[in-house]
């Protein structure tokens, strides 16, 4: 059974729209112990929410795990696929009055840069 991920990037490194653009990208460089424990668990056709975080600080795509190559366990490399720009965006604020997100790590650990996610909270974040 698929599961479901929030991705957190720095738009003025890598945004969601450099993703569209290359169509496909390897996710790589995490260094938390806890984000990079949750790619190792990826699999391919996980499901992934785009987050930019700068000024934005707000959902902005979605895209799909391709691979996951975990030899490195300190460093594992996740290849993703865009899919779909999300038409109604939330911000970190609306994420956080939404009661559904009390317990995620997504607002508990605000610095985590891989956060999985429930069915429901991914259905909410993408507004499907």
């Amino acid at each position: 059974m698929a599961k479901d991920y929030l991705l957190k990037t720095e738009p003025s490194e890598y945004s969601f729209a450099d993703l569209q653009k290359d169509g496909e990208t390897i996710w790589d460089g995490v260094t938390n112990a806890t984000a990079v424990m949750h790619m190792r668990a990826m699999k391919a056709g996980d499901r992934v929410v785009i987050y930019e975080t700068g000024n934005r600080k707000c959902t902005v795509g979605t895209a799909m795990i391709v691979s996951v190559d975990a030899g490195d366990p300190k460093n594992p490399r996740v290849r993703i696929k865009a899919a779909e720009a999300i038409s109604k965006s939330m911000t970190l604020e609306q994420i956080k009055a939404n009661k559904l997100f009390a317990d995620s790590p997504l607002v508990r650990i605000g610095r985590l840069s891989v956060v999985p996610l429930t069915a429901a909270q991914y259905a909410v974040l993408t507004k499907r």
